[in-house]
């Protein structure tokens, strides 16, 4: 393992990341290795550390908007290895994942001695697809389609769910700034802006720009 290697571990749960970041430490000889604890933080670290060699978070952590997020990650920062390491074993959360581009998952579960080879299996090239998978072959997967907006008098979206960067990002979308814009705004990458949309279009279930800014003043942006 090269010198040079960086890890950027994401995860909200303190003792967990500990634990993984042994077990890394020990099958990745020479590593950096960097920590989050949300999707956030996760984002800064990355643009701090110019992206990283490997980033292995979690799926459901503060500010991740599911499969648009890791989207979104491997589109801004195509050079990474990008594995999703969830608690979440349902067949259709590793689907999605996967899909999204994902380098590869392992469940939570998996003994540490299978996460260090799956994590290896990755840095070689390969993409790990857990076992667990070819077992559930036969679960039924919800049907494909595009998500629905809430009714108009369904219960109002709480804006507070969002973390306070990608509320930033909303309300300078929601005065007309460019993607570009709200980067030199914000001192963030541009890339970095465009995962912070994805989470937010996700939450507003927004198709574009326009309708994210519209869905946000109905909600109370």
């Amino acid at each position: 393992m090269a010198k040079s290697t960086t890890v950027l571990l994401a995860d909200d749960h303190a003792l967990f990341r500990q634990g993984i970041r042994l077990l890394l430490a020990d099958c990745l000889k020479g590593a950096t290795l960097v920590e989050a604890d949300g999707f956030d933080s996760a984002l800064e670290a990355l643009q701090k550390n110019g992206s990283a060699t490997l980033i292995v978070m979690d799926l459901r952590m503060p500010g991740m908007a599911g499969a648009n997020s890791l989207r979104a990650l491997r589109e801004a920062y195509p050079e990474a290895k990008l594995v999703v390491l969830s608690a979440s074993e349902a067949r259709a959360d590793i689907l999605e994942a996967l899909g999204a581009g994902v380098h590869g998952y392992i469940p939570k579960t998996a003994l540490p001695a299978e996460i260090g080879a799956a994590i290896k299996y990755v840095l070689d090239g390969g993409v790990y697809v857990p076992p667990l998978l070819s077992r559930a072959a036969d679960d039924p997967l919800p049907p494909a389609g595009e998500a629905k907006p809430a009714p108009a008098n369904g219960p109002a979206l709480d804006l507070q769910r969002f973390t306070p960067r990608q509320r930033d990002v909303l309300r300078l979308l929601a005065a007309g700034k460019s993607n570009k814009e709200i980067a030199r705004q914000l001192d963030l990458a541009e890339g970095t802006v465009k995962i912070h949309l994805a989470a937010v279009f996700r939450a507003l279930n927004a198709r574009n720009r326009t309708e994210a800014v519209v869905l946000a003043g109905k909600f109370g942006s």
